[in-house]
């Protein structure tokens, strides 16, 4: 009997590899619910490809486009996740960036067996909520970023009270070598130029500017229930060890592997012993590569934002204004209308903004309340560009 697969944010990066597993195991996979923002020409060619039940369309002038186009189909085009009839799926990729993410993520719990989340925003800023929703309905929660899958593995072996430090690694991305004075003449193209990974336009100049890490510590943090003293951050040009644990024994363990993301997806999806060659050709010299591997300390001239690492999560919805502004910036970033050090500057000078903390000390009790202060955050950081 085929299982059966929903994707939220089934036309980026991680969707579209999540279609390379299921083009190499058709006859494991049946297609129930996808879920894309504007990308009309292939939200048409997964619904002729992949005849899903469902498509969800956030774009209202797609929505509408996509809808007329598909009248006479069997597909249901939605706008939203507020339908009530909705079929179950054993596996949905939660791969929505951006706190967007959250609510179709929460939405999806109740329906899947078990979600495969990819979107450390909606982790960051809503995990009480999202764990919740998962004990409620028994719902296994799986992280598929590099790191966090890694450090799941690891964790399988060995138990938090045996390590005395996690590591996830950052490759330093497209400017790791330049000088600070450099960084003042940095171009959107030049930030989306990533040396190891192909990935969207947002996560590529988080990526370059570090933030991504400062979320995946944070996600670290709440998927695994760690302190701040028990995770660090080190740069690995070569983005082929995803983490790494000291243990109290003496031993260090990490994992390796290449720079995909079809192997921790493929990995979580079967999470049983499979083949990964039907999936993914490993290169032929990756033991040398293994002779080159090396490790160094993150440059906070560099990368400033690195300072915000126990920060963020100073007070209770820090994260959710943290992102929110950072949201912001990037867009105002690719759309050249502040400069690339701007970005930085503006939330490192922001969290002294006693309006800041006004908001920030706030418990979010549900998803309005995030929505809410979500909401004030962008205001505020558009009025200080």
């Amino acid at each position: 009997m085929k299982k059966s697969i929903s994707i939220l944010g089934s036309t980026g990066s991680i969707g579209i590899t999540t279609f390379d597993i299921i083009d190499k195991k058709k006859d494991y996979f049946k297609v129930n619910l996808l879920a894309a923002n504007k990308n009309y020409s292939l939200i048409c060619k997964q619904i002729y490809k992949y005849k899903p039940k469902y498509f969800v369309i956030s774009d209202k002038k797609i929505y509408k486009k996509v809808n007329q186009k598909f009248k006479n189909k069997k597909i249901k085009i939605l706008n939203d996740f507020n339908f009530k009839q909705l079929s179950k799926s054993y596996v949905t990729i939660s791969a929505i960036p951006g706190i967007a993410g959250l609510i179709p993520t929460i939405s999806m719990i109740k329906l899947s067996k078990k979600i495969l989340i990819a979107n450390k925003e909606s982790v960051i800023c809503g995990w009480n909520l999202i764990r919740k929703e998962a004990l409620k309905y028994k719902t296994k929660i799986l992280p598929i970023d590099s790191e966090h899958f890694s450090i799941f593995k690891l964790l399988e072996v060995n138990k938090l009270s045996e390590i005395n430090k996690i590591y996830i690694t950052a490759s330093g991305g497209p400017f790791l070598k330049l000088k600070y004075n450099q960084l003042k003449k940095i171009k959107p193209k030049d930030a989306l130029k990533h040396p190891k990974w192909k990935m969207g336009k947002k996560i590529s100049v988080d990526s370059s500017t570090l933030m991504n890490k400062i979320f995946e510590v944070l996600e670290a943090k709440k998927l695994f229930n760690l302190n701040d003293n028990q995770i660090d951050i080190l740069i690995h040009p070569q983005s082929l060890v995803h983490a790494i644990i000291v243990l109290k024994n003496g031993l260090t363990k990490f994992i390796y592997h290449e720079t995909s993301m079809i192997i921790p997806l493929a990995n979580a999806i079967f999470e049983e012993d499979f083949d990964i060659a039907k999936f993914y050709k490993i290169k032929k010299n990756s033991n040398k590569i293994i002779e080159d591997l090396n490790f160094q300390k993150v440059n906070s001239k560099i990368f400033p934002l690195v300072k915000l690492k126990n920060r963020i999560n100073e007070h209770p919805s820090s994260p959710i204004i943290i992102n929110a502004y950072n949201e912001i910036l990037v867009d105002q970033f690719l759309r050249k209308k502040i400069d690339f050090l701007a970005i930085s500057k503006t939330i490192l000078k922001s969290l002294n903004d006693r309006n800041f903390k006004k908001y920030a000390i706030r418990k979010t009790r549900n998803i309005n309340e995030i929505v809410e202060i979500d909401i004030w955050a962008r205001k505020n950081i558009l009025k200080k560009i």
